[in-house]
């Protein structure tokens, strides 16, 4: 079963995810962060995944703690969810369009941390959310699922659209690169033998 529970405490949050990999693309979430549940709801709903985020941060402060930490964490619970890699695809790739907007997606489980963001966002603010935040939640993502992402918005003017294709092409890619590929049971796919 490719499940996993993570907890993050800090003096700034306490985070609980839970998930599974083979779910029904059923998402709940309770982070004190609206656009981001929002979000969240994407990956769920896209990757396939059964997502339960809880967090209680400092968002009296400002939203960068919470964003932050939950990507680290939701990175860890995938990490951990996914235990050896053998048997799965490893890479994912979406392009995911909303009306003028256009994203692709592209990410590979290689147990090496990097991330190539590129996002021209129209806006700093959606309603109260800090477009900024988004590279803090998929650097702290990267860093702890250990995987390589490249994230393009290709176009588009309403920074809500842009972001929102965004996160539907980011759970599509991990949909597919976490799909067992039944070709490569029991084997790690890598030339290496592990990753």
């Amino acid at each position: 079963m490719r499940k996993a529970s993570v907890k993050r405490d800090t003096l700034e949050t306490r985070i609980e995810v839970s998930l599974d990999l083979d779910g029904d693309g059923r998402g709940r979430f309770d982070t004190g962060v609206p656009f981001l549940e929002h979000m969240l709801d994407q990956i769920a709903r896209h990757g396939m995944i059964d997502l339960d985020i809880t967090c209680d941060g400092d968002v009296h402060i400002d939203d960068h703690h919470t964003v932050e930490d939950i990507g680290i964490t939701l990175g860890r619970a995938i990490a951990e969810a996914i235990g050896d890699k053998k048997g799965m695809t490893r890479y994912g790739h979406a392009y995911v369009p909303l009306d003028e907007a256009l994203s692709r997606v592209v990410v590979d489980f290689s147990g090496r941390p990097g991330l190539e963001m590129h996002v021209p966002f129209t806006q700093k603010r959606i309603g109260n959310f800090d477009t900024e935040l988004f590279y803090e939640f998929f650097q702290g993502f990267v860093n702890h699922a250990l995987v390589t992402l490249h994230i393009d918005c290709l176009r588009g003017h309403n920074a809500h659209h842009q972001v929102e294709t965004v996160f539907k092409a980011f759970g599509r890619a991990l949909r597919m690169a976490l799909t067992p590929d039944p070709r490569m049971a029991g084997t790690t796919p890598s030339t290496k033998g592990v990753l």
